[in-house]
């Protein structure tokens, strides 16, 4: 007995609940299953020898929690504001190793549900440029929102494809 040949839409595999965040009036999706929690700003310690994007670290309720920065990740504008905030992601570094990550974000907007036909897949930006860090864009009430891989954005050498 053959199964249909046709491709399983990658889109499918997608749907579900994402928080969309906010970078320089740009808002992005992150799998609300990867949020473990949303806090004010707080103190950051740097950790020398880092890259510009990693500020530092900050103490969770007695956890060291190692903080990035998206919007220098990103190479938008990076300012402080009142609504600047860190979400706390739980990120799959290898197969059997998952840490918590803080990601400076200018806001957080809202909890979205979307369905599979709210997502279109990555569109192709030619062949140097790395879009595997995006999972598709979503198109939620007359708007387009990038959905991130956040495992890839946060530490893309450890991910294989």
């Amino acid at each position: 007995m053959s199964t249909a040949t046709a491709p399983v839409s990658s889109t499918s595999s997608l749907a579900g609940k994402y928080l969309t965040v906010v970078l320089e009036n740009e808002a992005y999706g992150i799998g609300a299953l990867k949020v473990r929690e949303i806090i004010r700003m707080q103190k950051i310690t740097p950790v020398p020898q880092m890259p510009p994007f990693v500020k530092g670290v900050i103490n969770l309720r007695g956890r060291v929690i190692p903080v990035v920065d998206l919007r220098v990740k990103f190479g938008v504008k990076a300012e402080f504001a009142e609504r600047t905030c860190i979400v706390v992601v739980q990120v799959k570094l290898t197969t059997d190793q998952t840490v918590h990550m803080g990601l400076i974000v200018d806001s957080v907007e809202e909890v979205v549900t979307l369905q599979a036909s709210e997502i279109e897949p990555t569109p192709e930006f030619g062949a140097k440029i790395d879009t595997s860090y995006l999972l598709g864009m979503a198109k939620v009430k007359g708007a387009v929102k990038t959905l991130l891989d956040i495992d890839r954005v946060v530490a893309p050498e450890t991910q294989t494809s």
